[in-house]
């Protein structure tokens, strides 16, 4: 009898409970139906976030964005993380990008957008994502940016110890298998379709010039290759003094003595990339800037045959009345302010190499010390030169051979540079005939050499004399002149008497 009681109470109880959640839920839907009814949609809408904003759990994540750029400069970090994340793809990854240009030895992986990759440092888990937000104008419309994701009490070491991690990681890839690469304004594409370096287009460098192959005398190839390891040595050295990490070079001497021959070997040996900048596709100092600016470190700005420039580098003198001229225009002030003014220490690591076939065409305040630190003859071929060139194209620069005697007296009075005996080494494959063939190259420069100072001279000779007759003739039109006036002047006076 109790059970029975027991089992009906409880059924009315759970009835009871029943009808009352049915009110409930009735009144509930009828609210609903009046505010929907009676309360604007803006005015729902913003009492929902603010119940959600007081109600819901706090949120434990913390993103980091990364984005490609810093303003005008690259962002180091995004730079690190490409690199560091193409060794960290696992097998759940859905999406990659894939590619290998012509001069490309591996092929490159990298993550395509909107994908995931997770990594773990210590204790922490990180997801990195990649994405990309379109923009407004191109090449820089479109930008890209990381977002690396993880707990907020991780914060101080992911900050302090993992993205310096990254980074040391991303600098030992890159310098695993590193490939010199030749920037130029002129190339508006790069092989590389994830490298951009805002104005400037590259392709892989593969110049084959080392210091060991340049026809250069040995002793002026040591200076320049212990002025290079000092340079590398001396980061510390160069903070203490207060001076930009930097060094100028100047490459002078005729053509075909093998100054982009140098630059190309100095590149090889440093692993650093080179940058050619032609000073006339720059129309403006702030051009210049921006322009520099997007330089990597570790790397060569050339400036070839700047004595070609000098209508660039003329110093202007630029009046307020005309807005237009006040705000284009190259000027040589412009460009010592990027080599060696306030400009010049946004970079570490950096290299200045300009080239000139006349060096006396240049301006003076490009070559004083800070500038351009260490000037560089590139002469005409000397012996020692020769010798490297017969072991380059004939294997025989080691040897003894019966020629070798008679080009060295040769190359002492004529002048020819490297390129030319190259070329003259290069028209057989027999060491002989080469040799040969290059001593009545270098008899028939010294004779055409000799026959043109004969020339000149004599062309000197006739302009003397075409001189001499020139003044003779005037002196003796002076001579005439002169007898005419006295002539007149005693007809005048007999005519005076007569009257």
């Amino acid at each position: 009898m109790a059970a029975m009681f027991s089992s009906s109470e409880m059924s009315k109880t759970a009835s009871s409970l029943l009808s009352a959640y049915a009110s409930f839920a009735g009144s509930i839907m009828l609210v609903r139906s009046m505010a929907n009814e009676l309360i604007p949609h803006p005015l729902r809408s913003y009492l929902l976030k603010t119940c959600r904003y007081f109600f819901s759990p706090l949120s434990s994540a913390l993103t980091l964005a990364i984005d490609e750029r810093c303003g005008m400069a690259k962002n180091q970090v995004f730079e690190g993380a490409k690199l560091y994340l193409s060794t960290r793809i696992s097998p759940k990854t859905e999406r990659l990008k894939v590619s290998k240009t012509r001069k490309q030895n591996h092929i490159t992986i990298a993550i395509d957008k909107g994908e995931t990759v997770v990594d773990r440092f210590e204790d922490v888990r990180l997801t990195w994502r990649f994405a990309c937000a379109e923009g407004e104008k191109p090449p820089h419309g479109e930008k890209r940016y990381f977002e690396l994701i993880f707990n907020k009490k991780h914060k101080d070491k992911v900050l302090n110890f993992y993205l310096p991690y990254v980074l040391l990681k991303a600098e030992e890839i890159k310098n695993k298998d590193k490939a010199i690469k030749l920037y130029s304004r002129q190339c508006p594409f790069s092989e590389d379709e994830n490298e951009r370096r805002g104005s400037w287009g590259s392709i892989i460098l593969e110049h084959p010039a080392t210091f060991d192959t340049l026809a250069m005398d040995p002793d002026l190839k040591k200076i320049i290759i212990d002025d290079l390891e000092m340079f590398l040595k001396r980061k510390g050295y160069y903070k203490k003094l207060g001076k930009a990490w930097k060094r100028g070079y100047l490459l002078y001497g005729p053509p075909g003595t093998g100054k982009s021959s140098l630059v190309a070997a100095m590149a090889n040996y440093l692993r650093f990339d080179i940058y050619d900048l032609g000073l006339t596709s720059v129309h403006s100092d702030a051009e210049l800037r921006r322009t520099l600016l997007s330089t990597s470190n570790q790397s060569i700005l050339l400036i070839e045959d700047i004595d070609c420039s000098s209508e660039v580098l003329k110093r202007q003198t630029r009046t307020k009345t005309k807005q237009h001229d006040a705000k284009s225009g190259l000027t040589l002030s412009g460009i010592l302010n990027c080599i060696d003014g306030l400009w010049s220490s946004c970079g570490d690591e950096r290299i200045i190499v300009f080239t000139t076939n006349y060096k006396d065409r240049i301006d003076p305040a490009l070559l004083r010390p800070g500038r351009m630190d260490l000037h560089i003859n590139m002469s005409y071929c000397t012996t020692a030169g020769f010798r490297v060139l017969a072991s380059n194209y004939l294997g025989i620069g080691t040897k003894n051979n019966p020629f070798f005697g008679e080009i060295d007296d040769l190359l002492k009075t004529t002048e020819a540079t490297p390129a030319e005996v190259a070329e003259e080494l290069m028209r057989t494959n027999d060491a002989d005939a080469a040799l040969q063939g290059l001593v009545h190259f270098l008899k028939r420069k010294r004779d055409e050499s000799k026959n043109g100072e004969t020339d000149s001279s004599s062309i000197t000779r006739l302009n003397e004399i075409v001189s001499r007759v020139k003044r003779l003739k005037t002196d003796g039109d002076q001579n005439k002149t002169l007898m005419l006036s006295r002539k007149r002047m005693v007809n005048g006076r007999i005519g005076l008497r007569r009257m």
